[in-house]
């Protein structure tokens, strides 16, 4: 019982949620408890939201995922976890969510009320709309973003933002594409909105959106408050390049994109230039200097 309910919670999926640590990572926040505290309040309220939607969402699409080659596997589509059993974890995870954004700040709780309003819309219409329903998918990692400069009441900048709500983009046509691939002739029955799309369509909005989060992050680690500060940044850039041309080409080879999150913790390139990202940020922010770089 306990391994179907972390399935239905989808707890993998909790790691785009750490997003939210981004912005105190680049402010130089990481080392202050009190911010770190905060930071992981926002990060506890993401995972429970989140959490509820996942559960939720199989609970409207049992139908649909029972169609699903793999996502009839789910525990509610495969019956393993009843609907009012489903409905009550859900419940609990959105009360918790709300709580937890609260105690924070009036921005947070806005924050997560828009993120949980904006998978309501996404369930009741945008998910049947080509194109418009990956991009509510990208708004809502963007939305992690700011929760997390929202927590610790700092600003965050607009390239980072674009780079995030890019990479988002990238992962959310990569996932169509996987699910185009696998589902043939049946597609519509698994996801409305597949019936719209060509192979040759989401080929290039992958490739578009992997170059622009390249080309957003690069500009970021030159042109932003934060880079202007530490120049040293832009050591960060070859692993995220690294880690976004390795996607792609797990994605074109493999016809992997269906879960991102099983990439992120199994491929262990991915995993590496994560590792080393983190690691050369950290002392970047923590006073690296570059001399042929200081301004």
């Amino acid at each position: 019982m306990l391994k179907n309910v972390l399935r239905l919670l989808r707890y993998k999926q909790w790691s785009k949620n750490l997003l939210v640590f981004a912005a105190g990572m680049f402010a130089g926040k990481a080392g202050d408890p009190s911010a770190t505290g905060k930071v992981l309040l926002a990060f506890v309220a993401m995972c429970l939201a989140s959490s509820a939607v996942y559960v939720v969402n199989d609970v409207l699409d049992a139908d649909r995922d029972r169609n699903h080659p793999k996502k009839r596997e789910r525990p509610v589509a495969s019956g393993a976890i009843s609907v009012p059993v489903a409905l009550a974890i859900a419940a609990v995870f959105l009360v918790g969510a709300l709580g937890a954004s609260a105690l924070l700040t009036p921005t947070c709780l806005l924050l997560v009320v828009s993120y949980l309003a904006l998978q309501v819309a996404y369930n009741v219409r945008l998910k049947a709309v080509p194109v418009l329903d990956v991009y509510a998918i990208a708004t809502g990692f963007v939305i992690r973003a700011v929760l997390g400069a929202s927590a610790l009441v700092i600003g965050i900048s607009g390239w980072f933002l674009f780079c995030t709500g890019a990479l988002a983009l990238m992962l959310g046509f990569a996932k169509r594409r996987n699910e185009f691939m696998m589902q043939g002739d049946g597609m519509g029955s698994s996801r409305e909105s597949l019936v719209h799309y060509s192979q040759q369509a989401l080929d290039a909005l992958v490739v578009v959106f992997a170059s622009t989060a390249a080309l957003c992050y690069g500009i970021y680690t030159l042109d932003s408050e934060t880079a202007r500060q530490h120049s040293a940044l832009i050591l960060t850039a070859p692993f995220v390049f690294y880690a976004i041309t390795r996607y792609v080409l797990l994605v074109f080879r493999e016809n992997e994109g269906g879960e991102p999150a099983d990439l992120l913790f199994g491929d262990w390139h991915i995993v590496g230039s994560v590792l080393l990202f983190v690691l050369t940020a950290a002392l970047a922010i923590s006073g690296l200097k570059l001399p042929f770089l200081e301004r």
